[in-house]
């Protein structure tokens, strides 16, 4: 199994713009030559709003989903970040997993943030979300879902991990960065999976402050990388056979109580 390049574009976000979030993106991006993986924030193209019925877009004629869509192909990466979306009549916080070739998988976030009202606003989504790429099973996350770790418990079924790695999209603000600092490394050594975790940086108008502290955490829960306080992109890269290999020495994926995974 191949390794995976994970790049993190840890930017700040123009309230409720997305024309200029977009164009801000495309610059930054400008400087990635190579990689396997982009994450962008959650709500990347607005902030963290709660106006769904102003800013949202349906999936089969989203400008922000063609700009994706076009990023992906023009770098041959995939990219996952999320957005807001209409669908029957509902508003869904869409995580969207947008690979070179055009396909997208999506992921509806599943635990609204009530304290934002959120979950007034918006419906939350009701499966678990396990995408393949490249090999790599990799499961679909957005930021408030890390405080609950009973919707993702890994496991082993015949033998294989449900997943290798967790991705985590994120508009978690400085007052509690500490829980985020302490719960993805959580997360990883729980699972036994590399994590990546993605926030934004500087404010919005709701007065919230964002630290960023992004991170790629392998599963003995040390850090791979971590960005500070600062608009900045890093990659870097997660090896299939070492997590493989501690897995094999340290097996308790294989202790644990297996559960069937539905689609």
């Amino acid at each position: 199994m191949r390794d995976l390049s994970i790049t993190l574009v840890q930017a700040n976000q123009i309230w409720e713009d997305k024309a200029a979030n977009l164009q801000h993106y495309t610059e930054l991006l400008g400087s990635i030559t190579e990689t396997d993986l982009i994450l962008l924030p959650e709500m990347f193209q607005t902030g963290f709003s709660m106006n769904a019925e102003r800013l949202a877009e349906k999936m089969e004629d989203s400008f922000s989903i063609s700009w994706l869509k076009q990023q992906a192909k023009e770098k041959n990466t995939a990219f996952y970040t999320s957005l807001i979306i209409e669908e029957h009549g509902n508003y869904y916080n869409r995580g969207v997993f947008v690979e070179p070739t055009g396909n997208i998988t999506c992921y509806d976030k599943r635990k609204l943030f009530g304290m934002a009202e959120e979950s007034v606003h918006f419906t939350a989504g009701s499966k678990e979300v396990i995408v393949e790429y490249l090999g790599w099973k990799i499961n679909l996350q957005i930021c408030y879902d890390l405080r609950f770790p009973e919707n993702i418990r890994n496991g082993e079924i015949e033998g294989k991990p449900l997943y290798d790695l967790l991705l985590y999209v994120a508009n978690w603000p400085e007052r509690r960065i500490h829980h985020w600092s302490t719960l993805l490394p959580a997360r990883a050594i729980e699972n036994q999976c590399y994590v990546a975790g993605l926030n934004r940086i500087g404010s919005d108008q709701l007065g919230h402050t964002y630290t960023g502290q992004s991170k790629l955490i392998n599963l003995l829960g040390e850090e791979l990388s971590n960005l500070s306080n600062s608009e900045s992109i890093i990659t870097c890269s997660i090896s299939y056979l070492n997590q493989f290999e501690i897995r094999d020495k340290l097996p308790f994926l294989r202790d644990s109580n297996y559960r069937s995974f539905k689609n």
